[in-house]
């Protein structure tokens, strides 16, 4: 039995790319009146949506990377999200599925340099494409929480920790 009305009672599967030139990986920056928000490119599964599916079509939508040009994508890490947002609905349980990719510096010049997010309005956001040191994502504002992870990494192919991560809630993230 499901209860619509209630939090966290919805639950929905997002899934992130991790695409790393050598030490570099791709994030979204977002610039707010709180500071700049960082994420990976990636997005919600869609109702039937193989995983892998998802992250290519996600990773193609807001890159421009065809999947040919990617090693084959590598589940790193898992993170559950229940946190409270603004909002006239309830706000989902989102579980966060983090691929890590490969590109080359040849699949890089071509790829995308800024993404829009489409808004409820049917406006859009632009984001700005950034390519990060991996071992600095710690200092960044990156959501899903996932900058520790990414840059205790001895180097971007290396095996992750613990696949899963400290969860989202409202103790330990404010959304912004």
């Amino acid at each position: 039995m499901t209860y619509p009305d209630l939090p966290f009672s919805h639950i929905k599967i997002r899934v992130a790319g991790l695409v790393f030139c050598g030490r570099e990986l791709a994030l979204i920056r977002r610039d707010r009146p709180s500071g700049a928000l960082y994420t990976p490119p990636g997005g919600n599964v869609h109702p039937g949506e193989d995983l892998v599916d998802a992250l290519s079509r996600e990773l193609a939508e807001e890159l421009r990377l065809d999947p040919g040009d990617a090693t084959v994508p590598q589940l790193c890490w898992i993170q559950d999200q229940m946190i409270t947002r603004p909002g006239p609905t309830p706000p989902p349980r989102k579980l966060h599925l983090i691929f890590r990719l490969h590109i080359t510096p040849e699949v890089r010049a071509k790829l995308a340099t800024v993404e829009y997010d489409e808004l409820p309005d049917g406006t859009s956001e632009p984001g700005i494409i950034e390519w990060v040191d991996h071992r600095q994502a710690a200092r960044l504002n990156l959501f899903p929480l996932i900058g520790v992870a990414v840059s205790t990494l001895a180097d971007p192919t290396a095996p992750p920790a613990h696949p899963y991560l400290t969860p989202m809630t409202d103790a330990t993230y404010t959304w912004r």
